[in-house]
């Protein structure tokens, strides 16, 4: 089994105009890193033109599609019949998108199969994470 889900999703980014854009997304979730999952924005759909990948906690994912969740830098909550508002909050200002919440329970379900919720700790890598702080600092 893979490692690594990743999984396309189709994201209507919320904005002052009446019409909502359609952008491309995807979600990401790495045993590697079993308490995060990150959202990716291509080139096209971002104000800078570049790749937009924001991390956050799995359990916040988890959390948002059923209430409000999060006070940080990414916020979620249930919108209508099957959306989730996720909002990006930067320097920069707010961005916000709706996800069908369907298809972020199906992500959760693949992400639970590859690492079930209370044993992220299992496939954490200590000897390697504690090389790498060592690493930077002699």
């Amino acid at each position: 089994m893979s490692a690594v889900i990743e999984q396309a999703v189709q994201a209507r980014l919320v904005a002052s105009a009446p019409r909502m854009e359609t952008v491309p997304a995807t979600l990401r979730y790495d045993r590697g890193d079993p308490y995060a999952v990150s959202m990716a924005f291509p080139p096209p759909a971002t104000l800078e033109g570049v790749e937009v990948s924001w991390a956050f906690a799995r359990e916040l994912l988890v959390q948002g599609v059923e209430r409000p969740a999060g006070v940080g830098d990414v916020r979620l909550r249930p919108y209508g019949y099957d959306r989730t508002v996720v909002e990006f909050h930067a320097p920069e200002g707010v961005a916000m998108v709706h996800v069908r919440t369907s298809e972020l329970r199906r992500f959760l379900e693949r992400s639970q199969h590859l690492v079930p919720a209370g044993r992220e700790h299992q496939y954490l890598d200590w000897d390697q994470d504690l090389a790498e702080l060592l690493r930077d600092h002699p």
